[in-house]
């Protein structure tokens, strides 16, 4: 079952019916057919149409195979994983194929990654990963502050060190509490700094940064070629979650540094919607604004 953070309330599609979920894969299905939704190709950028598959959990849990055809008829090309729901890495990645998608990344909680290591790497294998993101930290893993964080930096070089030998690519996920500050620090200085460059990439959610105000074009020109891995979401002015394109985040000073971070793949991402369908669709006209 795919991780679902604690700190948010559940999507309101989660008990969603069987008519209206296929109410929702028809719909879209009409509205594709009016050309609003085509594959694109971006000419300046390297990222391709993403979608971390955490937005659409509570369709991933009913039928996994729709839900990536419904994604790839929207226009989406990647897709990032956050659980398989009871499948084989070796049936998803017949389904990718068969749908024409590809998933250069998933997520794996800190346990599976330090207990369970060879089964998570091979399953990323399986899937065409080549990157394994680390994506939350529970509450009693950081009860010690900075300490936690430089001990979880340990775990995350050792980690590293396992996925660079199988040919896979180690990052971490922020929210926004890894941006307190501590003890003249903060946690996200500690894991960018007591990380090996190499070992540890980072994959940045722009929406967290947001909302804890951080300069995020200083941080990418501080720390070069750490971000190739990035989350899209948008804020509303109360701050809460809204549409890909349709809040009040700048983008545009992070896609213009987009080279210094190092992107490589960007990830449309809202972690509670009341519509769905509506999210799904604007993400694509989102991302094709903020990459345009």
């Amino acid at each position: 079952m795919a991780f679902q953070s604690p700190i948010l309330a559940p999507s309101a599609a989660k008990t969603l019916p069987r008519r209206q979920f296929m109410k929702l894969i028809l719909g879209t299905s009409v509205l594709m057919g009016t050309g609003i939704f085509q594959q694109l190709a971006f000419a300046n950028t390297r990222a391709n149409i993403g979608i971390q598959l955490y937005t659409v959990r509570d369709l991933m849990q009913q039928d996994v195979p729709t839900t990536l055809q419904l994604l790839a008829s929207l226009g989406y090309q990647e897709v990032e994983f956050a659980g398989l729901y009871e499948h084989s890495a070796a049936q998803v990645a017949r389904w990718l194929t068969e749908f024409g998608l590809t998933a250069p990344a998933g997520h794996a909680m800190l346990k599976p990654l330090t207990e369970d290591t060879t089964r998570v790497l091979d399953e990323a294998l399986a899937l065409g990963h080549r990157y394994v993101v680390m994506p939350y930290l529970f509450d009693h893993e950081r009860s010690e502050g900075l300490r936690s964080y430089q001990q979880l930096a340990e775990q995350l070089n050792k980690v590293g060190e396992r996925c660079q030998a199988v040919g896979l690519q180690l990052a971490y996920h922020n929210h926004d509490f890894e941006f307190v500050q501590m003890a003249q620090s903060s946690p996200y200085e500690v894991l960018l700094t007591q990380t090996d460059a190499n070992l540890v990439k980072m994959e940045m959610d722009l929406y967290w940064a947001a909302k804890m105000q951080v300069d995020v074009p200083a941080l990418f020109k501080r720390y070069p070629g750490r971000f190739p891995l990035w989350h899209m979401k948008d804020m509303a002015t109360d701050g809460s979650f809204a549409d890909l394109g349709q809040g009040i985040i700048d983008f545009a000073p992070a896609v213009a540094s987009a080279e210094i971070a190092g992107l490589q793949h960007a990830f449309v991402e809202r972690d509670v919607t009341a519509d769905l369908s509506r999210t799904l669709q604007q993400g694509v006209t989102g991302f094709k604004h903020i990459f345009a």
